[in-house]
C-alpha cells in the first residue's frame, strides 16, 4: 500500500512556529509531527510514502532523508516557485504513483485500520474514496453529505441540509482519477472531488474514531495531550 502524504502546506494557523519550521516539523514531544505520523502508518504495513513538500521542504529531505533508517521508503515531489493546491500537488507527484494510493492530510493523525479502507474500496470501480466521521459540527463545522455509500456534497464553504459528516483527512483515489486535473496551475482537492461526485466516483468510508490533527492551536495542543498521556498507542491500534 501506497501513502501520499500533502506536506507542502505553509501552516499559517500555527504561525509563529511554522515561520522558520514547516508544519510536518512542528515537534510533539520530542519527536517532530510527520515521524508519529509515519510510525504509524509503518504499524499498519504502509511503507511506501511520498511526501508532496513545498514549503520549507528542504528541511524535511534534510531530517527524513529517504526513510532508510526508519524502515520505510521515502520519495518526493516538490512544488518549485508558484503553489499548485492540493490537487495539483498530487498531480505533480504522478509519475511517482502506484495505480491506487492513499492520500493523507500532512497535519492529520488517523486511527483507522487502512487495510479495511483499502479492501472495501476495492470491492468496487470507483475512482475514489474519502474516509468521513459523523462529525456534526463538534471539532469543526461538517462538510459532507452522503447519500446510498457515497459522497453527494463536499463543501467547506456553504452548507447543505444532511451535512452531518466531515472529510476525515483521508483517502483513497485511482492515479487514472487524476486525468481530471490539469497540469501545471493551481487546483484542488475540493474542484478535483467535485468532479467525482459529479460521476458517482465518490465512495464514502465512515470512521468509528475522532480524528486528531496538528494544523491548529487546538488541535496541536490536544494531540501533544495525548502523546504526554501515553494514549498514542491504545488509540492507534498499531498492529505489529
Amino acid at each position: 500500500m501506497q501513502m501520499v502524504i500533502l506536506a507542502g502546506g505553509m501552516g499559517t494557523r500555527l504561525r509563529p512556529l511554522t515561520e522558520e519550521v514547516p508544519k510536518a516539523l512542528v515537534p510533539v514531544n520530542g519527536k517532530p509531527f510527520l515521524l508519529h505520523q509515519i510510525e504509524l502508518l509503518k504499524g499498519h504495513d504502509i511503507r511506501d510514502i511520498v511526501l508532496c513538500v513545498g514549503h520549507l521542504g528542504d528541511q524535511i529531505k534534510a531530517c527524513f532523508g529517504d526513510g532508510g533508517r526508519l524502515g520505510v521508503r521515502i520519495r518526493y515531489s516538490e512544488e518549485r516557485g508558484a503553489l499548485l493546491g492540493t490537487a495539483g500537488a498530487i498531480k505533480n507527484a504522478e509519475p511517482l504513483l502506484e495505480d491506487e494510493f492513499f492520500l493523507l492530510y500532512g497535519d492529520s493523525y488517523l486511527t483507522v485500520d487502512y487495510r479495511e479502507v483499502m479492501r472495501y474500496f476495492r470491492r468496487f470501480s470507483a475512482q475514489g474514496l474519502m474516509v468521513i466521521y459523523r462529525n456534526s459540527n463538534r471539532f469543526e463545522r461538517s462538510n459532507v453529505v452522503v447519500r446510498d455509500g457515497r459522497v453527494a456534497v463536499y463543501d467547506k464553504e456553504g452548507h447543505t441540509p444532511g451535512m452531518e459528516y466531515i472529510n476525515y483527512g483521508l483517502s483513497v483515489l485511482r492515479k487514472e482519477a487524476l486525468l481530471l486535473v490539469p497540469a501545471g496551475r493551481p487546483f484542488s482537492q475540493e474542484e478535483l472531488y467535485r468532479l467525482l461526485i459529479e460521476r458517482g466516483e465518490l465512495l464514502a468510508w465512515e470512521a468509528e474514531h475522532r480524528f486528531y490533527e496538528v494544523g491548529s492551536r487546538q488541535g496541536l495542543a490536544e494531540f501533544r495531550e495525548l502523546v504526554a498521556s501515553g494514549g498514542l498507542e491504545a488509540t492507534a491500534g498499531v498492529r505489529r
